[in-house]
């Protein structure tokens, strides 16, 4: 009797999703049919899935996959995910250790407790492709450096407007061990897991 072992090649990407994009390929909604898709990017090979999302104004590193158990491992809490976070107002000492302490956010209507594992003051930003958000003289604005490891629906943005410093811009720059790094929107790069 013989046996046969199938070995399947799995693909991994890792692209910076643009603002304005949805993080899926096919739109199968009536209400969404005008909305841009990572499909409009990007020829991707048949079964590929995104790892995580990014929510249409949210830009910066996703990684894409046909590996399942790959996707269930970066998405568990094992996992850390770092965001870097224009905010309205002026970051202070308080606004860090609100956040790394825990703030309470709604989650599917329920009160959830969530913490930053890591949150600084960002004074260097040139990493981050430039985009116009707002002008100068609606006021101050700041970046942060926000790390969680769960992933609750816009999670980071609630933490930043439950202190007081409403979300303008996110950019999540690093997955696990993989990071943005001087990528463009729209880039997309072949890597190893």
């Amino acid at each position: 009797m013989f046996y046969y072992m199938v070995v399947i090649e799995h693909i991994y990407y890792k692209i910076y999703k643009p603002y304005g994009y949805l993080s899926q390929f096919v739109n199968r909604q009536t209400k969404r049919k005008s909305k841009k898709l990572l499909g409009d990017l990007f020829q991707f090979e048949e079964n590929m899935m995104a790892v995580g999302r990014l929510d249409e104004k949210s830009e910066g590193l996703l990684l894409i996959t046909t590996d399942g158990k790959f996707s269930n491992y970066i998405t568990s809490s094992k996992v850390e995910k770092e965001y870097h976070v224009m905010v309205d107002g002026v970051v202070t000492a308080s606004h860090i250790d609100k956040l790394r302490e825990g703030v309470e956010i709604s989650v599917d209507g329920k009160p959830y407790i969530t913490k930053a594992y890591d949150s600084m003051l960002l004074n260097d930003t040139s990493h981050i492709y430039d985009r116009f958000v707002r002008d100068e003289r609606h006021g101050p604005t700041s970046w942060l450096s926000i790390t969680i490891k769960e992933g609750k629906f816009r999670q980071v943005r609630k933490m930043t407007a439950k202190i007081g410093l409403p979300t303008l811009r996110l950019v999540r720059v690093r997955i696990g061990n993989y990071h943005l790094n001087d990528m463009e929107p729209g880039d997309k790069i072949s890597i190893n897991y």
